[in-house]
């Protein structure tokens, strides 16, 4: 009978990309984690001393820490990959936000959703064509920045430059402009939203109609009220569905033009560039409706949620230096504001009109 050898077990080591994630990672997490600290004190602070502070949500607090690190000592290298990934917890936080709608409210509100998303994407890239041709912007430029301000943002521009060959510095003008437009709608909406004592749901409906990034659409409506931020995120979600439609529409008409390759197959290029989170949050919907979660597995989903917006709003307020943004000059700023408040004014009219149409 032969003799059992131990054989020593080989430690696994953690993959290096894994490893350089984990400082970034660290710090939104730190960020987030202290905006949720801080809007407890002062909770706690005011009612302990009866003193009658502002309610101020973590989202805003998490936002507000970010832009003072990315914009006094900056984000040091060790941290940029981690800080980076807060796209994907963004993602991860739309998903799982699925658990808290019903398929049945999902397709009600969606249906208005896609009316009022259809007219602004229409609206949208008519402005800032317009604009960008009067302001004499290059062309593809042009392009970028109706994309952008049309669909979602950052996402919408680095999916288009790519479709319709557009230079490098094109991109970077376009998305140096919709981050600023960004960081601006995330405390002008909510102050908008309540002069105008706008309801959870409309005020959900016109951040995810108006603002442009995924990251700031969802917490300018987390920073007005959770509800908000949930209508926001749905309303969000069925703009970026559009992104393939109108990414292929501006490659088609640049291949026309022998200024960007033809498209061989427009339903793979539409499918290549479909969000798929948003089938994510379909999915997990869906099982919602069929009960296929007991009500603790929902609130620990919805409470997942939660934690994975706390790192995307981090991620908002670090990814923010507005000394970078001034770097890019002030044209391209220029158009976007104008067609932002432009589009703006005309989403908050559209949102109006819902309102009474449909007693949202």
């Amino acid at each position: 009978m032969s003799e059992a050898v131990a054989v020593p077990a080989t430690p696994v080591a953690l993959p290096g990309r894994l490893l350089r994630l984990l400082p970034g990672v660290a710090l939104l997490f730190a960020l987030g984690y202290a905006g949720k600290v801080t809007e407890a004190l002062l909770r706690d602070y005011g009612k302990s001393h009866h003193v009658a502070l502002p309610q101020i949500e973590y989202v805003l607090w998490a936002i507000v820490f970010g832009l003072v690190v990315a914009n006094t000592v900056g984000v040091a290298q060790i941290f940029k990959p981690g800080v980076a990934t807060y796209d994907f917890w963004l993602k991860a936080g739309i998903v799982l936000l699925g658990s808290r709608f019903l398929l049945g409210d999902v397709l009600q509100l969606g249906r208005v959703s896609l009316l009022l998303v259809a007219i602004e994407l229409a609206v949208a890239i008519a402005i800032m064509t317009v604009l960008g041709r009067w302001f004499r912007l290059k062309p593809k430029l042009i392009s970028l920045l109706a994309v952008g301000s049309s669909i979602c943002g950052v996402s919408a521009i680095i999916a288009a430059k790519g479709a319709i060959e557009a230079d490098d510095d094109d991109a970077t003008f376009a998305i140096a402009a919709i981050l600023a437009l960004g960081a601006f709608g995330l405390f002008a909406y909510p102050a908008i939203g309540h002069l105008l004592h706008l309801s959870d749901k409309a005020f959900g409906l016109w951040a995810g109609l108006a603002v442009d990034n995924t990251a700031e659409a969802a917490a300018a409506g987390a920073i007005y009220s959770d509800a908000a931020g949930k209508v926001a995120v749905l309303t969000k979600s069925t703009r970026n569905a559009m992104i393939g439609f109108v990414v292929l529409g501006y490659a088609v008409y640049w291949a026309a033009r022998g200024q960007a390759q033809t498209v061989t197959s427009k339903a793979a290029f539409v499918w290549q560039k479909f969000p798929k989170f948003v089938l994510g949050f379909l999915l997990v919907s869906l099982l919602a409706t069929l009960h296929w979660f007991s009500p603790p597995q929902v609130t620990s989903l919805a409470n997942l949620s939660r934690w994975a917006f706390l790192l995307t709003f981090a991620g908002v307020g670090l990814k923010t230096d507005f000394r970078e943004i001034k770097r890019q000059g002030l044209r391209p700023f220029v158009v976007g504001a104008l067609a932002e408040l432009t589009i703006t004014v005309v989403t908050l009219g559209l949102v109006f009109g819902a309102a009474a149409v449909f007693q949202i």
